[in-house]
């Protein structure tokens, strides 16, 4: 997982450095894919000096942008004349964005779960850590707490492991 992608192949200012990062991040993603490895790669200003290689990315998501030079940068050249306006998308609707898959020239809108501030303040207030006493509910103590786990590991398909 990359978060903010241009700070390896934009913003680096060592060419050198720069230069072998997009060699390696090429490779990855053109090779990788093979063996089962996926990268997951953000960028909040997406421009062709950011993304050199955006079509090695099997998936790509765009969510509310700002330009729509940058609808095409992310989805393709006419992924906007084809209905992806995600410059026009309303700080109203977050989460809400559009997805190109490689092989298929459909786009296709979407709209992820939102979290909003308050959420995570009602989730932080009602799982804390069991070592600790509950501040504002008394009720709740380290034997009794509630526990929320996540498991975020991905089943690898059949396939994988296989000779």
């Amino acid at each position: 997982m990359i978060d903010e992608i241009a700070t390896l192949t934009a913003y680096s200012t060592d060419r050198k450095v720069r230069a072998e990062i997009e060699q390696l991040l090429g490779l990855i993603l053109s090779q990788g894919r093979a063996v089962g490895v996926n990268v997951l790669a953000a960028v909040q200003d997406p421009a062709k000096d950011v993304l050199p290689f955006r079509q090695l990315f099997p998936t790509r998501i765009a969510l509310r942008l700002t330009e729509p030079s940058q609808v095409a940068m992310v989805l393709g050249d006419s992924a906007r004349d084809r209905g992806a306006l995600c410059d026009r998308i309303p700080d109203t609707l977050p989460g809400v964005g559009y997805v190109a898959e490689e092989g298929s020239s459909e786009l296709v809108r979407v709209r992820a779960f939102h979290v909003s501030d308050d959420d995570i303040a009602r989730l932080c207030k009602d799982f804390c850590p069991s070592d600790r006493q509950h501040p504002s509910r008394p009720d709740v103590n380290r034997t009794s707490e509630r526990r929320m786990t996540l498991d975020l590991r991905i089943p690898a398909p059949p396939s994988w492991g296989r000779s």
